[in-house]
């Protein structure tokens, strides 16, 4: 604060025992420590409590940008859980018509059945969504396997049923 030396604090301290008296300056010593004592206490409560309000200000940032950060995080599991229902259903639905044109032919399953494993389906969905995605994916493997072997299994009979190509005829 004050650059005060020691030559100073002694032509202080010898003026004030001549202007205030041998008998009287230990008081007004004891005082006037005491008050500088205060001084010293109050200066130190102040930056104190700047520092406290600088802490507790960069906290509420802090806070803030958590929050915000947490909306994000939010948003974007909203988002990818909507497009991963979105990718089941189309999944599911590929799966129904596969399972329709099965059941029409004589190697396929039943609609019957394939209703009970949709229903089976649903009422897994409703327990653990996660399991519905890979469940979809796996039925969706299973469908194609036996899409393959009807083909191979239905032989003249469903190629007759089949509706034309665009095969050349050559005549």
């Amino acid at each position: 604060m004050f650059d005060l030396g020691f030559s100073e604090l002694m032509l202080i301290g010898i003026v004030a025992l001549v202007v205030i008296g041998p008998e009287r300056l230990p008081k007004v010593a004891r005082t006037a420590g005491q008050w500088l004592g205060k001084l010293n206490r109050y200066v130190s409560q102040v930056k104190q409590d700047i520092d406290r309000d600088m802490k507790l200000e960069e906290l509420r940032k802090m806070q803030q940008e958590m929050k915000d950060t947490a909306q994000r995080y939010e948003i974007m599991a909203g988002e990818t859980k909507r497009e991963i229902e979105t990718v089941v259903e189309q999944e599911t639905g590929q799966i129904s018509r596969v399972m329709q044109a099965m059941s029409a032919t004589d190697g396929g399953l039943s609609m019957q059945e394939w209703d009970k494993i949709k229903a089976e389906e649903a009422a897994a969905a409703a327990t653990a969504q996660p399991a519905l995605v890979s469940e979809a994916s796996k039925a969706n493997e299973s469908v194609a396997q036996a899409a393959a072997s009807v083909e191979i299994q239905a032989g003249p009979e469903a190629q007759a049923s089949a509706p034309p190509t665009d095969t050349k005829i050559a005549g």
